[in-house]
């Protein structure tokens, strides 16, 4: 006889447990007493008791899934829109923020720019929308742009570039945080314009950024560099703009010094048309307007 068929000699109880242990439903026999007894005093009906039990395992199920694919995704610290106190930030539309949280843009393959000085929550919010995507069964991936580009550098000194960039390919949204915080490596604005390159219409992206586009050739050592990604970043881009203070210190805010309450606005430039497919050219100059 199967071993994880139930005594037939044993009590109803017991044998539903064994068959919840072979169907490997761990909530539900925790919660199977509670339920017969609350059945017992005549609280609950036969089938308000099956849909408890059924409705406790499949909550567990989902939320061991959510926490499986976040710590897969690198979304290390759970960060959800209700936590975010868009009181701080008046200039932040916060209908357009929870418009993005229903995830149209990912099913469009768009690009979200997220702007703004350091501390205004640009982490935060890309984080949760992260979140929410993973709650709705798409496969999200993390990383700051400095670990993006080592990643990538790593695999083209080991022959398997192409394999990292389908590796980081995969996920229906992939999250870049901090562009423009730290120098970007030499060659590393060209590894990240492959991904990019790969990505386009293909994948959805949310990118954080505390520096203006006109920028981009600074931070990434040539402007023709940083034209050929914003051609392919901008075509299809949702850009959101945070004016204000340090998100971070908010509670200290009237202990800091004016110089750095006040920040400049982060202007993007209008959308380009897209240029073709391809690696950007390798020499000559070219300004950061596309043609």
């Amino acid at each position: 006889m199967n071993s994880l068929l139930p005594d037939p000699t044993a009590s109803l109880l017991d044998r539903i447990k064994i068959s919840m242990v072979g169907l490997r439903m761990p909530r539900a026999i925790e919660v199977v007493d509670t339920c017969v007894s609350r059945l017992d005093r005549g609280e609950i009906t036969a089938l308000e008791v099956v849909e408890q039990i059924l409705l406790e395992e499949l909550t567990f199920r989902e939320d061991r899934r959510i926490r499986t694919a976040l710590r897969m995704g690198r979304l290390n610290t759970v960060k959800t829109l209700t936590g975010y106190d868009f009181s701080f930030q008046p200039s932040l539309d916060k209908a357009r923020i929870l418009a993005l949280a229903e995830l149209n843009f990912v099913a469009r393959c768009e690009v979200v720019h997220l702007l703004g000085p350091p501390g205004t929550g640009k982490s935060h919010l890309a984080s949760a929308l992260g979140l929410e995507a993973v709650k709705a069964g798409k496969s999200v991936s993390f990383i700051t742009l400095a670990d993006l580009i080592g990643a990538l550098a790593k695999a083209e000194r080991e022959g398997t570039l192409r394999e990292r960039i389908r590796f980081y390919c995969r996920p229906s949204l992939l999250i870049v945080d901090e562009i423009g915080y730290l120098p970007v490596i030499p060659g590393g604005g060209n590894l990240f314009f492959q991904l990019v390159n790969a990505r386009y219409e293909k994948g959805a992206m949310v990118l954080t950024s505390n520096r203006g586009f006109a920028e981009w050739g600074e931070i990434f050592g040539s402007p023709v560099v940083a034209t050929a990604l914003l051609d392919r970043l901008l075509h299809h881009a949702i850009v959101i703009q945070i004016d204000g203070s340090s998100y971070r210190l908010r509670r200290h805010a009237d202990l800091l010094p004016e110089h750095v309450r006040s920040t400049a606005r982060i202007t993007p430039p209008a959308p380009s048309e897209p240029r073709r497919r391809g690696r950007p050219p390798k020499n000559g100059g070219a300004s950061m307007t596309s043609s």
